[in-house]
This record gives C-alpha cells, sequence and structure tokens, in this order.
C-alpha cells in the first residue's frame, strides 16, 4: 500500500497533533495513526541502510526553502532547469492560471520568469541565465518589462472584512513603493501612494508605466490564499468575510477587475498567476474571466517538479562524493520512487513527477549525511489542519480516501471540475466529482489513466 505525501508529518509530531483533533470522526483518525506507525518503522529500518559513507567537504548544494532565482544561481545552488518552457509558457497565452499543490515549486518558477522579463537586469542576463536552457536560445522578451510581483500569503487573513482589506491595501501599498524605487530610473513619472486607497495607487503605478512605453508583467503568487485561510474553517463569520472580499464590489474583485482592464489597454501585456485550486478564480469570473487554464496542458507536465532522470543524475552525483556504490544509488533511486515519485497533472502524457520539496529534503539530508534521513517524508510538507477538518467531514472524502489506498476499487470521475467556488465547498452537495476533483487539487490524488469508457482514473500519488 503506497500512501500520500500530502499526509505526513514526522511521526512524533503528527501523533501528538492527531491526539488534539477531537471533531475527527474514528475512523479518520485510525487511519492517519495507521499511516504514522507505518512510516515511523519504514523510517527507521532506512536510516541504517548506509551508514559507511566517508564524511567529506560538500561539494553539491540543495536549494531547500529557497525560491529566490537570483541568490540560487549566484550562490550556485543546484537548479534543474526549467527555463526551457519559457517559449512555451509565452505562445501558450498572455494571462495564465497555472495550479499545484502546496511546496511544489511555484514561487521558484515566478521567480525565474521575474528576472527573465525584467528590464533592470538585462546586463545580468548572461550571468543568471547564461548557462540554462533560454540563455542559449533567448526570445525576444526577455528584459523588456517592468515586473511587478504580488504574493498573496503575505496579506493576513485576520479580522473582519475591513481590516482584512486594510492588509490588502497596506500590502499592495508596500509592493508599489518597493516597485516605485526600483524602477525610479526608468520611469517617467512618480507613482503617488494612496494610504487609503492601494487600487489608487495601483492605477498610478499603470499611468506611470503607460507613459515610458514598457509594458507590465504582472506576476502573482497564491492568489487564492484568502481562500484556503478564510473558507477552511467552515465558520459563518469566515464565510462572510469571504463574500466581503470576492463578492459583488468586494476589493478582490475590484483589484482584478483593474488588472483587467489594464490588460485590455495594453499597460498590463502578461499575467502569470499561481494557486493551489481554481475556488477563488470562480468567483472571481465576473470581475477577471480571462486568464487561461495552463495547469492540465501535457507540456506543462515538469514545469515544476523533478523528472525521474533528473533524481537518478543527482543521486549518482551524490553517490560518487560518499563513495558508495552504484547499486546503493539505484537502492536510493527506488525509495525515492516509492516516497515521492508519482504526479500527473496531465492525462496526455505518461510522465510522473516528483514534489520537488521532498525530493530536495530526502537528496540534501542524504548528500549532507551519505544516508537517508531519519524521517523519509518532510513535515513541513505536512497537510495544514483547516484542509485535514474539512476533509474529515466530508463522507465521500473519507470513502474516496480508503478507496484510493487499498486499491479495491479506482476513483473515476468524468471530468476534472474546474469552476467551484465558495458556494460550491460549503453548501452545495459533495459528489464523488467534486471531491475527487478537490482531492486533486490538494495534492492526495493525481491522474492515473482513463478507463475504456473515457473517465479519468484518479490515484494516490
Amino acid at each position: 500500500m503506497k500512501e500520500s505525501p500530502a499526509f505526513y508529518e514526522a511521526p512524533e509530531s503528527r501523533l501528538a497533533a492527531l491526539q488534539d483533533h477531537q471533531a475527527m470522526p474514528c475512523f479518520w483518525l485510525r487511519l492517519m495513526l495507521d499511516f504514522a506507525r507505518q512510516i515511523e518503522t519504514q523510517s527507521a529500518k532506512m536510516h541504517s541502510t548506509f551508514n559507511t559513507g566517508q564524511h567529506r567537504a560538500q561539494k553539491m548544494k540543495f536549494p531547500y526553502g529557497i525560491s529566490d532565482f537570483d541568490l540560487l544561481i549566484t550562490e550556485q545552488y543546484h537548479y534543474v532547469d526549467r527555463t526551457g518552457h519559457i517559449p512555451l509558457l509565452e505562445e501558450a497565452g498572455k494571462q495564465q492560471l497555472f495550479l499545484r499543490p502546496r511546496r511544489f515549486g511555484k514561487s521558484l518558477l515566478l521567480s525565474m520568469l521575474e528576472n527573465y522579463y525584467d528590464l533592470n537586469k538585462a546586463e545580468r542576463f548572461e550571468k543568471l541565465f547564461g548557462n540554462l536552457a533560454i540563455g542559449r536560445n533567448p526570445t525576444a522578451e526577455h528584459n523588456r518589462y517592468f515586473v511587478l510581483k504580488w504574493d498573496f500569503s503575505g496579506v493576513s487573513p485576520e479580522g473582519d472584512s475591513q481590516e482584512i482589506k486594510q492588509n490588502l491595501y497596506r500590502y499592495l501599498n508596500d509592493r508599489i513603493s518597493a516597485f516605485a524605487d526600483y524602477y525610479q530610473g526608468t520611469l517617467a513619472g512618480a507613482i503617488q501612494i494612496d494610504s487609503q486607497d492601494a487600487l489608487s495607487s495601483f492605477r498610478s503605478l499603470l499611468a506611470a508605466v503607460r507613459q515610458t512605453g514598457h509594458p507590465l508583467y504582472l506576476l502573482i503568487d497564491e492568489y487564492d490564499n484568502f481562500a484556503n485561510e478564510l473558507m477552511m474553517g467552515h465558520r459563518a463569520a469566515e464565510e462572510s468575510r469571504y463574500q466581503a472580499l470576492l463578492s459583488g464590489e468586494g476589493v478582490m474583485k475590484a483589484l482584478f477587475k483593474t488588472v483587467k482592464m489594464a490588460a485590455g489597454e495594453g499597460v498590463v501585456r502578461r499575467v502569470f498567476i499561481t494557486g493551489v485550486s481554481p475556488v477563488a478564480m470562480s468567483d472571481l469570473t465576473s470581475a477577471y474571466n480571462v486568464a487561461e487554464n495552463i495547469y492540465l496542458l501535457p507540456q506543462f507536465n515538469g514545469l515544476c517538479g523533478f523528472r525521474e532522470e533528473e533524481i537518478d543524475e543527482i543521486l549518482s552525483g551524490i553517490a560518487k562524493e560518499c563513495a558508495l556504490s552504484e547499486s546503493q544509488a539505484s537502492e536510493a533511486l527506488a525509495t525515492m520512487r516509492t516516497f515521492y515519485d508519482g504526479y500527473r497533472f496531465s492525462e496526455g502524457i505518461e510522465e510522473r513527477v516528483y514534489n520537488p520539496t521532498l525530493a530536495l529534503y530526502f537528496l540534501k539530508a542524504f548528500h549532507r549525511d551519505c544516508r537517508y534521513p531519519r524521517e523519509i517524508l518532510d513535515s513541513n510538507l505536512a497537510m495544514d489542519r483547516g484542509k485535514m477538518h474539512y476533509i474529515a467531514r466530508l463522507a465521500e472524502g473519507r470513502r474516496l480516501i480508503f478507496g484510493a489506498l487499498e486499491e479495491v476499487e479506482p476513483v473515476t470521475i468524468l471530468k476534472l471540475a474546474d469552476r467551484f467556488g465558495v458556494e460550491d465547498m460549503l453548501h452545495a452537495r459533495k459528489d464523488t466529482g467534486f471531491v475527487a476533483s478537490l482531492l486533486y487539487y490538494f495534492g492526495i490524488l493525481t491522474f492515473g489513466g482513463v478507463t475504456p469508457f473515457g473517465r479519468s482514473i484518479l490515484r494516490i500519488p
């Protein structure tokens, strides 16, 4: 039986956390506790597998937890090159939505795009990209844009709707001020910061950019952070706060409406948005109905994540540094395949990808100690309590996960749901298609093929 990485923490911390989940059904608790015992046993066994490697000066540097592309390249961390996808992204559309489970490398992807298109970094292009695929064959648009990046995980969802609005405005104004300082030598006019209305500040930024003749590239990370933070608790107050942000003339809707208008005028030339699920985008549709969903396209299956041949190459290098045999490197690959491999984000491709956070966690520890980490599964990737409680309340969710784990009956759906909002999550009937789709976006299920009748098969990664 193969478990999903989305469920794991270090066994000790998970067992303690589970004791606090009084509201969870007994079935769910038994299932999670069983996972904990299995992983604790397996981890202890594997920790002692390699203990003969000689301690040596480290050569490879693994960027675990690093999402700053400039830092990663200049300090010579190991980078799995994804710059070859840039021409494909340019061809795929001007405004794009890209979804992946949490901790799957989305922020590093945005940082790479930021460095590639930033007009202020033209003189550093060779330093940053010269040894990468795109550096050998760059597109015409490199270093042609002002780049503005928003990360909505940096906005606190605490407080009532007015306080959240102020938190958002404060964050946006900070980013706009930083933009003005960074590009002050290129901007033709001053950007006026309105402390009471960040949308006014954003319009001033757009006006200043328009005068230069250069377009703006807008990057938005974790666009659905409000949905994830506010809705998983399923309390009436949280629902009302969410509705105030995204319904009617809510501040998020007004913000995305401004982005859409600026894109229509040509000031905002490109928009790239990342998140975990389409829930917030569904609620934003009337204000921002121009984003193209690229997250299921086969050419972007491996845009984030590691391919097996890339992992194999890294393990071979580690084995040489640790004076380990080829068979030991192969055994390490088999272990990683068991625990980390298995994500497919498009039905039209057979290639499976490794979760990059899990892979880097293992590789960094293996390289440092010349043996497996004691805890095979990274506790930093444990599913947060809000999602656990939400799924635990769904009878269909428990049934689907249990069935997928036991491989008794495959989980099949007619089509992956890509348009569901907060009303669907909280009040609509949770049929198999809806729940299975939600589990897919959370990273608990992934594509596993197609039935003879054309239904999508979902399985545990």
